[in-house]
């Protein structure tokens, strides 16, 4: 665990999440900085075990819609990258002009990924005829194939997805899954035979979302960004962003609507029914590590992490108490743990020779979300002493032992879920007018019908982003606080990470 004195081991107070969120990632053995490349930080097991239960979420969640798990090369030729910045630069052109992208000739100046990417232009000490690089998405890559994949209408939906690891080069101040140079990345892509057919999807992602976000209890707010913060590839952009406890927001997931543009640029086309070819219409939706940094800077606290219940590594912890007293004691917590991992629960016994008071702090660092106690008088009452992260402690039965830790964890996600609503309830506040004070810390929640021009003129009087409209309106008309018009499109001001 580290050689953190008993004294919160270390850890700053969680009211400086500046100083907190960096240190309780590797206090609770996370993740270690120390490799020689900066925004590589190195997973250690209880980091790794946890991302890969927020991975099984998603996967469920995949497999329940039908997607099919796919997983493409990490490395990519120059020239792919050169025809996905030439249709990004041709569709801002036109987004830009107002008018559609096949009004405009295709501009040959180069933008997009280029400055962002890891080039390899060498193979030991041959020069490689086409340079390549490490994927910072997949688009190019698979859309490559896709008109292989797909013949006919009935090819179409293709739905797939892979979690893989991508690369960019961050130049920014790096932070753990927050802000990193190689991401550990899931993103779905799909093809569909109309545009009607490809929202569907996207309402499908959604939905997908919102399971997700209620199993990791996150607070979030998801809205359509506005078209100046769309990917110029897509029609359009819905993020999902969650509240941190600073105030800021963090973007964990995003879903692009691409209708048929890509699939013109890649010939991505069909046989219709009635035999003629068609362009496909396509989405993508992404998401990345940001989701555990989301999960350890909204459930932690002072005293270290909270994991919602479907993401811990370990739900329940036991501790033999005075086991040098009476066999029984390991024979009981070896034979608890037996039954209840039978049943499902990730179980630990933590049997080192240590006070117990020590290990409860390990614990707790680490955040598992149920701790057991079990001792000689315990085993004569038949129960196990519980103590729940979240606060509570009782003891339960050990006949019904399954159903009690059930029964256990599910408080842990409820209170979680509680203090979630209240996280939201707090840091967003109504804003009605630009005449007050604008407070650091508070994501502001206002009526918007403006144009870009009145978005950029509010977003320069709040030094905040507005985050676009958000998918769930106003149940009645506010006037918009620019220009006092009646509408029911709500919108956010925060500040972004």
């Amino acid at each position: 665990m580290g050689n953190q004195g008993k004294a919160k081991r270390g850890i700053p107070p969680k009211s400086d999440f500046n100083a907190w969120y960096p240190a309780i990632v590797e206090i609770a053995d996370l993740v270690d900085k120390r490799y020689p490349i900066k925004g590589m930080d190195v997973w250690r097991p209880y980091g790794w075990k946890a991302m890969k239960y927020i991975d099984a979420l998603t996967h469920a969640e995949m497999e329940r819609t039908g997607h099919d798990e796919v997983h493409f090369p990490l490395l990519i030729p120059e020239d792919l990258l050169e025809k996905e910045n030439r249709l990004v630069a041709h569709l801002k052109a036109a987004r830009e002009a107002g008018v559609d992208p096949s009004e405009l000739r295709f501009d040959e100046e180069v933008e997009g990924f280029s400055k962002e990417v890891y080039w390899v232009k060498h193979a030991g000490e041959t020069d490689l005829d086409v340079p390549m690089f490490l994927r910072p998405t997949s688009e190019t890559a698979m859309y490559t194939l896709f008109p292989l994949w797909i013949r006919s209408h009935s090819d179409l939906p293709l739905k797939t997805y892979q979690i893989v690891n991508t690369f960019r080069y961050e130049t920014k101040q790096t932070r753990s899954f927050i802000r990193v140079r190689e991401i550990h990345f899931f993103e779905a892509h799909t093809a569909h035979i109309d545009e009607e057919c490809a929202s569907k999807q996207i309402a499908e992602d959604l939905e997908i979302v919102g399971n997700i976000m209620s199993d990791l209890s996150l607070p979030v707010i998801i809205s359509k960004r506005p078209v100046w913060d769309t990917f110029p590839g897509a029609w359009y952009t819905i993020a999902i962003d969650v509240i941190m406890p600073n105030g800021r927001t963090l973007q964990v997931a995003s879903c692009h609507h691409y209708r048929d543009q890509w699939a013109e640029a890649f010939d991505m086309t069909y046989e219709s029914e009635d035999g003629s070819h068609k362009n496909c219409h396509q989405t993508t939706y992404g998401m990345s590590e940001r989701l555990l940094g989301a999960v350890v800077g909204t459930h932690g606290d002072d005293n270290g992490l909270i994991f919602p219940p479907k993401s811990a590594p370990i739900h329940v912890v036991l501790i033999p108490v005075a086991a040098h007293k009476s066999e029984a004691v390991m024979e009981t917590v070896n034979s608890i743990s037996k039954l209840l991992r039978e049943s499902g629960f990730r179980t630990h016994v933590d049997d080192r020779n240590i006070r117990a008071g020590q290990k409860y702090y390990d614990w707790e660092i680490k955040g598992v979300p149920l701790r057991l106690e079990i001792g000689p008088r315990d085993i004569e009452n038949g129960t196990a002493f519980a103590a729940r992260r979240t606060g509570g402690k009782q003891p339960i039965s050990i006949k019904n032992i399954v159903s009690e830790v059930t029964n256990e964890l599910n408080e842990v996600q409820q209170e979680l879920s509680q203090r979630t609503s209240q996280i939201f309830s707090e840091m967003v506040q109504p804003l009605t007018s630009l005449d007050g004070e604008i407070v650091d810390g508070i994501i502001y929640e206002i009526a918007f019908d403006g144009n870009d021009a009145d978005a950029e003129s509010l977003e320069k009087s709040t030094g905040l982003t507005i985050l676009g409209d958000c998918v769930v309106p106003f149940p009645d008309e506010k006037p918009c606080i620019i220009s006092g018009r009646m509408t029911t499109k709500r919108n956010h001001l925060a500040r972004m990470y």
